[in-house]
């Protein structure tokens, strides 16, 4: 299957978002569950600093739901921000304080597998599929809500994870987002499935680890803004912004943040949205011209 068709942004249906923003801010606070001692995983380790337990490791990620959390919030509430979590479904189970807060705020959550040490690598489109329809059964005793999003965990999707999603009834999808700065239509068996942006460039925990400090993420994070805000007038864009709250929740990190989400809405024409509201809104609005265009674009070239 051709599951990413090609369509260059300069040629696509003019995407608007409500009220003529220019671009939608999607900020996804990554909430994640390590385990202390989790199974051995034939593809990857989860703790490869040390033979298990890791305790540093896993006490450094646990911060951002004992701490981090808490200042991460406070920074977003400051400038009006919900998030978009990408969320450990075992998040429930464990931090219910956490989840409070969230819901109390009315976030958005995609589904970030069951711990962040269980990778779908792998493994067999059976045991994949139970373990995303696990997921939605979970969240949905949880909040009594249909699950919006998914982002695998780890980002370990497998070859059959779109279709997977699209037949669980999840409407958009974050594996993918690396590709586009708007929302696209991904080609799956079953229903439909939206695929969202979603940085790594613009990535905490990655730009950690190639030794780029807070300030320097930020000032990234600013510029991309400065480009997308531009380019937004003609184009709509979407500035998805990936943190950890064990990251930039720490107190020598967490004004940067302060600071960039100050930057970013001190600007007029920006949609502070949440995942399930930017993927409602392109259904709605957007959805049905681009795969008309994609059509239209795929009979031009086979002839």
């Amino acid at each position: 299957m051709d599951r990413f068709a090609y369509a260059c942004i300069e040629d696509r249906p003019r995407l608007r978002w409500p009220n003529g923003a220019r671009v939608a801010l999607l900020v996804v606070p990554n909430v994640e569950h390590y385990e202390y001692t989790p199974p051995p995983h034939a593809l990857r380790d989860p703790w490869p600093r040390t033979p298990h337990p890791d305790i540093v490791g896993y006490a450094t990620r646990d911060y951002g739901n004992r701490v981090g959390m808490w200042r991460m919030l406070d920074a977003m509430d400051r400038h009006g921000v919900r998030g978009t979590a990408s969320i450990s479904i075992g998040v429930f189970d464990h931090y219910p304080e956490v989840i409070a807060a969230l819901e109390a705020r009315k976030w958005d959550y995609m589904c970030h597998g069951v711990y962040n040490t269980r990778y779908l690598w792998g493994l067999p489109e059976d045991e994949e599929r139970a373990i995303i329809q696990d997921c939605v059964q979970s969240y949905k005793r949880h909040t009594g809500r249909d699950l919006p999003g998914w982002c695998s965990p780890a980002l370990s999707n497998t070859i059959n994870t779109p279709d997977l999603v699209a037949e669980a009834g999840i409407k958009y999808y974050g594996d993918a987002g690396m590709m586009d700065d708007q929302p696209f239509p991904l080609n799956v068996k079953t229903g439909r499935l939206l695929s969202l942006p979603y940085s790594v460039n613009l990535n905490d925990a990655v730009n950690q680890r190639q030794g780029h400090e807070s300030e320097e993420f930020a000032r990234m994070c600013m510029d991309a803004f400065d480009t997308l805000y531009a380019e937004g007038g003609d184009q709509a864009r979407v500035l998805a912004l990936s943190v950890h709250p064990y990251i930039l929740g720490m107190p020598q990190r967490v004004g940067h943040f302060d600071e960039l989400l100050s930057y970013i809405c001190g600007h007029a024409d920006v949609w502070k949205a949440t995942g399930e509201e930017i993927a409602d809104w392109y259904f709605a609005n957007a959805w049905t011209p681009m795969v008309d265009h994609l059509k239209a674009r795929e009979a031009r070239h086979a002839r």
